[in-house]
This record gives structure tokens, C-alpha cells and sequence, in this order.
């Protein structure tokens, strides 16, 4: 991501600024932009794969610096889902996840929901939940019926 990218998500930007921003941060090991994407509450959350629930900034920082103490995390949103709302923004991705070992590249799928909200700093990042995924399971979806 460009600077002015970063820029723009440290400043307010977008939530898809924000989003791209944490993703970049992942695949960085840069605690420090990875945790300016999260809003400033006491209440932010984050949950990883078959992992508890951490709640507040020092929970999550100290989460993600063990993990980054194993490397960075090369993971790639795709199969971008959205729900926008003037203050709130819902983005469900499936996360591809490479792993470069001796034996060579392995991959694993993560399906995240990650949720935005627009606060006075701008869009932050205020829940991050994430379960272990397929790639291969096509998406269900059905057509509701129309209420109004």
C-alpha cells in the first residue's frame, strides 16, 4: 500500500482504508501501524482461530506481538462481503493465509468478519473474529423474499 494509504487510515480515511491498512500491517509484522487501525475504546475485540476472546488494546497488542514474534502473517483478504452504513461498516472476507516453510509454501484459509466504525480519530477497527475456513466450500447464499 502506498504511504498516502497508510496515511489516509492513520487520518480517518475509509473503512476499506483502514482494512487495507490492517492487512498490510499483517503481512508487515509493524505492530505499531497494525494497532492504529483499532479504535481507542476499552471494549474492542479480537478473536483468533480456535483462540479466546481478547478485549482492549493491550490484550490484542500483546496477542499479535507473539504471533509477529514468529514471523509476519502473509494473510490476503478475498471474497470481499459488505454491509456499509453511514457510521459502521461489516467486511466479511475469506482469508488466504501462505506459510513458507523448508517443504515450501503451505496455505490455509481463515474466514474473518471485521467491523468498522466511524469514530472521532475516523474509521476504526473495533472487532476482529476469525474462524478457520475452506476454500473449496462454494458460499451459500439464497434470495430472500422481499418484506416491504
Amino acid at each position: 500500500m502506498p504511504k498516502s494509504r497508510y496515511a489516509a487510515a492513520q487520518l480517518g480515511g475509509s473503512a476499506d482504508d483502514v482494512e487495507v491498512a490492517f492487512y498490510e500491517a499483517l503481512r508487515n509484522g509493524d505492530i505499531d501501524q497494525l494497532m492504529a487501525c483499532w479504535a481507542d475504546e476499552d471494549d474492542i475485540v479480537c478473536v483468533h482461530p480456535g483462540g479466546p476472546r481478547l478485549v482492549g488494546a493491550a490484550a490484542i497488542r500483546q496477542a499479535f506481538e507473539q504471533m509477529f514474534a514468529q514471523g509476519s502473517i502473509q494473510a490476503t483478504p478475498e471474497r470481499l462481503r459488505r454491509v456499509d452504513s453511514l457510521g459502521a461498516a461489516v467486511h466479511n472476507v475469506l482469508e488466504r493465509v501462505d506459510q513458507h516453510t523448508a517443504e515450501g509454501t503451505r496455505r490455509a484459509w481463515v474466514v474473518a468478519t471485521n467491523v468498522y466504525l466511524k469514530t472521532a480519530m475516523g474509521w476504526r477497527l473495533v472487532a476482529h473474529h476469525a474462524s478457520p475456513g475452506r476454500s473449496e466450500v462454494e458460499e451459500i447464499s439464497h434470495r430472500g423474499q422481499q418484506l416491504h
